[in-house]
Parts: C-alpha cells; sequence; structure tokens
C-alpha cells in the first residue's frame, strides 16, 4: 500500500481539482491509501474513501520558512510531521512552492551526504515520448560545484528508474559546448564531472530538448530562467499557430490536414502531463505540483509521487551517495 499525503487548500484553483483527481487517482490504483490535508468543510466527497486530516491554514505563496514553521495548522506542515513519523510514503502539494521546500527540508532532513536538495522534473523533448530531466530548476539560487556533480547523479537515477534509461548521458547546461565555456561555478562542476563516466560535456540551451541528453544540470537560478523561459515559449508558439490557422477560410481548411500533426505537438508541449517537479535529496518523496493546477495535472502530480514512492527512489539515492 503506498500512502500519500496530499494538501489540498494550496492551489490557485482551490480545493475542488484537487480533490476531484484525487478521486480519480484513487479508482484506477487500488493500491493507493490518500491521506487528505485541508479545510474539512471542503472535503466531504472524500469521506469514506480517503482519510481526511483538518488542516485550515494555507501557507502564503510569499511565506518564508520561519513564517512557514510557525503555521502548525496548515496543511503542509501537518502533512510534513506525518512524512516524518513515517505514516506517509509520498507528499504533494500545489501550495506555496517555498513554504513547502522550506517545511520539507526542515523538517525531514536532507539525506546523509547530499549537500544540498534539488527541484527535478521532465522536459519534453523533440523526439516523441522521450524526456530530459533537468535539475535544479529553483530549490535554489546558486550552488557550488560540489552540489552540481551531486544534481548529476541524482537526475541518473531519476532518468533510470523512472523513464528507464540504461546509461542516462548527462550533460552540464552552458554557454557554448567547448570545456572552457560556462560560469565559473560551471568551469568547476566540469572538472568534478568529468570522473562521471555517463557525463558527456557541455550542452547549449538550444540543444537541451533536442532529446540528445538524458539528464541536464544547472544551477537552481539557471534552471529556474530555463524553466520558465520554455513554458512561456511553449504559449506563445501555440498562441501564433492558432492564430495563423484562424487567418482565412483558407487557412482554415488547411488546418484539416494537419490537425494530427498539431495535436501531437501540442501533447508534447503540455507541461501539465508531467505533474510537477519533485525534491531529491531529502529523506521523502515530495512533488511540487503546478500552483494553477486542473485535475488533469494534479492526477498527473499524484501518478508521478506513487511511482516514486513505489520504485523507493530515496532508498536508492542513499545507497549512491554514500
Amino acid at each position: 500500500m503506498i500512502r500519500i499525503a496530499v494538501d489540498c487548500t494550496g492551489g490557485d484553483n482551490g480545493s475542488a481539482p484537487i480533490v476531484d483527481a484525487i478521486l480519480e487517482f484513487l479508482t484506477k490504483n487500488s493500491d493507493a491509501q490518500i491521506i487528505a490535508f485541508g479545510k474539512k468543510e471542503e472535503l466531504t466527497k472524500l469521506e469514506g474513501k480517503a482519510e481526511i486530516v483538518d488542516a485550515p491554514d494555507i501557507v502564503p505563496m510569499e511565506a518564508g520558512p520561519l513564517e512557514a514553521m510557525r503555521m502548525k495548522n496548515s496543511s503542509i506542515f501537518k502533512m510534513s510531521e506525518y512524512a516524518k513519523a513515517g505514516k506517509v510514503d509520498a507528499m504533494v502539494s500545489a501550495g506555496s512552492t517555498g513554504g513547502f521546500l522550506s517545511l520539507s527540508t526542515l523538517i525531514l532532513k536532507t539525506i546523509e551526504g547530499v549537500r544540498r536538495a534539488a527541484f527535478v522534473a521532465p522536459f519534453p523533448t523533440k523526439i516523441k515520448g522521450k524526456k530530459v530531466v533537468i535539475l535544479d530548476i529553483g530549490a535554489s539560487n546558486e550552488n557550488s560545484p560540489e552540489e552540481l556533480a551531486q544534481f548529476a547523479i541524482m537526475g541518473s537515477l531519476y532518468s533510470k528508474y523512472i523513464f528507464k534509461v540504461k546509461d542516462p548521458k548527462v550533460y552540464l547546461l552552458s554557454n557554448g559546448t567547448e570545456e572552457g565555456k560556462g560560469s565559473p561555478v560551471g568551469k568547476q562542476a566540469y572538472k568534478l564531472l568529468k570522473e562521471n563516466k555517463e557525463f558527456k560535456g557541455n550542452i547549449e540551451a538550444r540543444n537541451a530538448l533536442s532529446g540528445e541528453a538524458d539528464v541536464v544540470v544547472c544551477d537552481g537560478f539557471t534552471g529556474n530562467i530555463f524553466l520558465k523561459s520554455s513554458e512561456g515559449m511553449a504559449k506563445m508558439m501555440s498562441g501564433m499557430i492558432k492564430g495563423a490557422f484562424k487567418r482565412s477560410i483558407f487557412s482554415k481548411i488547411g488546418y484539416l490536414f494537419v490537425r494530427k500533426g498539431i495535436k501531437e505537438m501540442t501533447e508534447t508541449m503540455d507541461y501539465k502531463s508531467t505533474g510537477g517537479a519533485m525534491l531529491l535529496g531529502i529523506n521523502g518523496v515530495v512533488v511540487k505540483a503546478h500552483g494553477n493546477s486542473d485535475q488533469y495535472s494534479f492526477y498527473n502530480a499524484l501518478r508521478v509521487a506513487y511511482e516514486l514512492a513505489d520504485i523507493d527512489l530515496v532508498s536508492k539515492i542513499k545507497q549512491e551517495i554514500k
């Protein structure tokens, strides 16, 4: 039985889509148990189907670590305590990223030997069905060369066990492919990564989603910029394509011939299918869903949490880091 703690009240769209996602998830995963945290009166649809823990407080999006720690009646705080006590195998939240990250790290602690936790997320590539793992995408603003070297190890394990890539190809995000390129931290990280047999060198942002790489390592500031730029570009391109086909009756007719390809491209670029990001490097499975998650997106966040807990990725990271 995989036990998943869910923050039902922190998302931008309220509890309704999260509750619906839970109900859908339970119908498809009979060996899963959901412990729902949130305002009890908003979770009545889950009665008899999930354990409900009343947690009326919501951690603000801009909350810092100290404020989040003081809010002991919040859903994020309570489910972190459940995880620490071993009552759940995974946690999922669409709420405050800073609050969720802070509480998860402070309460569950980082794995022994891990210098810094990292947010990891799978990105689509131009190769149909293939994902590239990119980390860190925002857990920290600054990282040391040693931390980047550890990100490569954790990202490689994620690729191996989630996407079944036997020998992941690991790259370092840089402003050029040559060894001498990159920031001062990146150059030092390159020297450390050369000892990793899976490391293939630097990769530029324009090629990060080409399908060549299985894992792309970067500091959290750079990764977050890459994440948001990619999402913005995908949204812009989608809007431009729709606009192009609406210009005239002839373009609308043309759309009928290419709509299958457009649909495939849209599905490939849909970030909601990935569910969210996992915080790697701490003593627990922690999945941060998109803040504006709808039912489909949050369902996929639950799916990711289930898979990570089922394969016990945390134990595998512990073994590798040790």
